[in-house]
């Protein structure tokens, strides 16, 4: 039996170097969630401070419901139809990259529920504290800058984490636009060797071992958060 196992291992992933279709797999899934995640943040945060300084103060009615349009439109909509809209549609007469492609699609996905995590953050925080930078003869723009929005980035930190880590898993969908990722790698040796069974296998592990590590940065960092709340 393990023998077995040994040939099926060679077979799939030593035989013809095979396993650096993988290894290529996870730099293109890691490079495009980490671009996805860094525009999903700016994007999320922009969004976030809008329709709460909306809520707030009942400014910025005409960016609101912009806002409230895209995260409609995003929310209510699959991702795998927003990735093709952005490659066959947006860039079709274009010849982007498509790491840049899978990251613009991605990216504004994710902004968008990026928007309501650091929303409802800021929404979390006391209106005593906003009253406190107005004594303390602050404007609307300082008291959210310098007491609101770092207050607001502290609870909502481990969901944003969450958030990176089902970006993850989302970049699996990515090989429609024919891309390399990890997922599509796993399919490629399955088309070479006719076994789906250790290509799909050693994929999942990869995805695995990727969401324990942040998991565990996760509950780390949460931990190191309740310590300081108690300093």
């Amino acid at each position: 039996m393990l023998a077995d196992i040994g040939h099926d291992l060679y077979t799939n992933f030593i035989e013809d170097d095979r396993y650096m279709w993988l290894v290529d797999g996870l730099k293109t899934t890691m490079i495009v969630t980490v671009f996805a995640a860094l525009l999903g943040i700016i994007i999320g945060f922009i969004v976030a401070i809008i329709r709460s300084t909306y809520d707030k103060s009942g400014k910025l009615k005409i960016l609101n419901a912009i806002c409230r349009v895209y995260l409609t439109v995003i929310r209510g909509t699959p991702t795998m139809i927003q990735l093709l809209i952005m490659n066959f549609v947006v860039f079709a007469s274009i010849n982007m990259n498509e790491i840049i492609v899978g990251g613009l699609a991605f990216g504004i996905n994710s902004g968008a529920y990026v928007a309501e995590i650091v929303r409802s953050g800021i929404m979390s925080i006391d209106e005593g504290q906003t009253e406190a930078g107005r004594s303390l003869g602050l404007n609307f723009t300082q008291t959210m800058r310098l007491i609101i929005m770092p207050q607001a980035f502290k609870n909502v930190l481990p969901a944003l984490v969450n958030e990176f880590i089902v970006l993850i898993k989302e970049t699996s969908i990515i090989g429609y636009i024919g891309m390399m990722d990890l997922t599509r790698a796993a399919m490629l040796i399955q088309s070479r060797t006719y076994s789906a069974f250790w290509p799909l296998i050693i994929a999942a592990l990869i995805y695995l071992i990727i969401v324990m590590i942040l998991t565990f940065a996760m509950n780390k960092l949460e931990r190191r958060l309740r310590t300081s709340e108690r300093r």
